[in-house]
């Protein structure tokens, strides 16, 4: 009797596309019972422990705000579309301000012990200061309109960035540096052929954490004033204790962030795509 044949595994096994699809649809079903069990939890709790309102609301009270909030006109003052525009506008200057800034002085202090000697204690002695604590001077030097919120955003966006980039940079395999000396490169050109893309992971991590932060520095000088925003609006539910309202602000953001993280992720992914390492 012939023997039967060996089916190779390359042929068994399912192709990687449909490996990653079935991966993420695993994934996005835990997620779904994860929620419904934390709403069903939630909901009992308040209807079962008779839990006051102004404590937890329930999640009826939550949807309605929700709905009130977005089930209206983008353009009109009773949303949350137009705060939250404002919220997003400014975060996103601050990103890529504080961002661009980290990178700049992360590369310089890869490049150069004196500028990393010259920056380093500083960089570190700003991130060690409570932020809830000279965010008032913040908005003291920069005003109650969208500057304060900016710098604000950009202060807490620029240490991630600054830091990753560094040790992304630092990290370079010397055989790769010393292949670009033996091929007469110079030094603008080893940085960005090798030293760059070789520190991409590291930076899209720095970017990763900047983004939300960045989203909670506009947030922080919101709550210590502003005409608009998503912090005005929790601080207004707030003062007339809509906590329904301020969970469903709160359920925004939190989503937001979310969003920001997933837009981060994916443009990591094509843009460092000869990477290895599973994002």
């Amino acid at each position: 009797m012939n023997a039967m044949p060996e089916i190779s595994p390359a042929l068994s096994a399912p192709p990687a596309p449909r490996r990653r699809k079935a991966k993420a649809v695993n994934g996005s079903l835990i997620a779904a019972i994860g929620v419904v069990v934390l709403l069903a939890a939630w909901d009992v709790s308040v209807r079962y422990l008779h839990t006051p309102s102004y404590i937890l609301p329930s999640p009826a009270a939550v949807v309605h705000a929700l709905a009130s909030g977005l089930l209206v006109s983008p353009a009109s003052p009773l949303g949350y579309y137009i705060p939250l525009w404002s919220t997003l506008r400014n975060a996103a200057l601050g990103f890529m301000a504080g961002a661009g800034l980290g990178l700049v002085l992360g590369s310089l202090m890869a490049e150069s012990r004196v500028v990393e000697k010259l920056v380093m204690p500083y960089a570190f002695a700003l991130q060690s200061l409570p932020k809830v604590a000279i965010a008032p001077l913040v908005v003291i030097w920069f005003g109650f309109g969208d500057g304060s919120k900016i710098a604000i955003a950009a202060l807490l966006a620029f240490f991630p960035v600054l830091i990753n980039s560094f040790t992304g940079l630092r990290a370079t395999e010397p055989e790769r540096i010393d292949l670009m000396r033996a091929l007469s490169a110079s030094r603008f050109e080893t940085y960005r052929i090798v030293k760059l893309p070789s520190a991409a992971p590291f930076i899209f991590a720095g970017l990763d954490m900047a983004v939300v932060y960045a989203l909670l520095g506009t947030i922080v000088a919101e709550f210590l004033g502003a005409q608009q925003g998503m912090g005005v609006v929790i601080t207004q539910a707030e003062s007339v204790t809509d906590v329904a309202g301020v969970f469903a602000a709160l359920i925004i953001l939190g989503v937001v962030g979310i969003v920001l993280h997933a837009l981060v992720r994916r443009i990591e992914r094509r843009v460092i795509h000869w990477s290895r390492r599973k994002i």
